[in-house]
């Protein structure tokens, strides 16, 4: 994957959200927000999809794991290496998101609150044509009608997922502090011409849960053995980093930027 060391520009604006306390329906309403606004300004309000082109779509998982905000993930196994495809059953991109969620990591659909869509929908390796949602995975049977707006909501258990083992080798949380952490992330580019980040996740991944030669193109594994997360999956978390304005910090604590911008 190539690699940029352009200086990356600076930024004036902070994240809008807590990248250390859990995620509360008031967090989840300012995540909607700034969905909507990237939204707008990206033009995806009058995006239609290309009736001669196959289509796919994918969820990017918020979820608090004791206690951390962060973003659910996995490695995926040796059947199929991409997102979910739009089937005859599925009655839009979102309903196929949702399906492929349940397929692999035995999440239901009720048990998602959906926040919003990034895009524009990029091109997979595989030709399809990925539409990426954004929502947020509630524990099951954790429904508190009374919960204040500020209350933390409750975290998953990674250990009660249902993993779907021919499709996915591993899964795991990455913390949204993670965004903000030079030493994870990396400046790459994303089809050899847009700047991105790329995201290191090796200390993050439980090996032992990694069933045979598990495939790369959610997560890298380079010669040094590490883990990083790249490609469409890096480029549409790329995407949510900007719409939430999170960007990382150098050693002295100032902000370093955005490649997107």
């Amino acid at each position: 994957m190539a690699t940029t060391s352009s200086a990356l520009p600076s930024m004036s604006h902070s994240n809008i959200i807590s990248l250390t306390a859990p995620f509360t329906r008031n967090s989840l309403g300012t995540i909607r927000g700034a969905l909507l606004d990237h939204a707008s300004r990206a033009g995806l309000m009058i995006s239609k999809p290309d009736p001669n082109e196959s289509h796919a779509a994918v969820l990017v998982p918020f979820c608090n794991v004791d206690g951390v905000p962060g973003v659910l993930l996995e490695v995926r196994g040796n059947l199929r290496s991409h997102p979910g495809e739009v089937r005859h059953a599925d009655s839009s991109f979102l309903a196929a998101a949702l399906r492929e969620v349940h397929e692999e990591v035995g999440v239901p659909p009720d048990q998602v609150d959906i926040l919003g869509h990034l895009g524009p929908a990029e091109r997979s390796s595989k030709g399809l044509r990925v539409w990426p949602y954004v929502g947020f995975v509630h524990p099951p049977e954790t429904a508190s009608p009374g919960q204040g707006l500020d209350a933390p909501l409750p975290s998953l258990s990674i250990d009660s997922l249902v993993v779907s083992q021919p499709e996915v080798a591993a899964v795991f949380h990455l913390p949204l502090s993670a965004f903000a952490c030079q030493t994870r992330l990396k400046s790459g580019l994303f089809r050899a011409s847009r700047p991105y980040w790329t995201v290191d996740v090796s200390d993050l991944v439980c090996r032992r849960r990694m069933r045979g030669n598990a495939n790369r193109e959610l997560v890298d594994e380079t010669v040094n053995e590490s883990l990083e997360v790249w490609g469409l999956t890096g480029w549409y978390l790329s995407l949510v980093m900007k719409a939430l304005g999170i960007c990382i910090r150098n050693t002295k604590g100032q902000w370093t930027g955005d490649p997107l911008n």
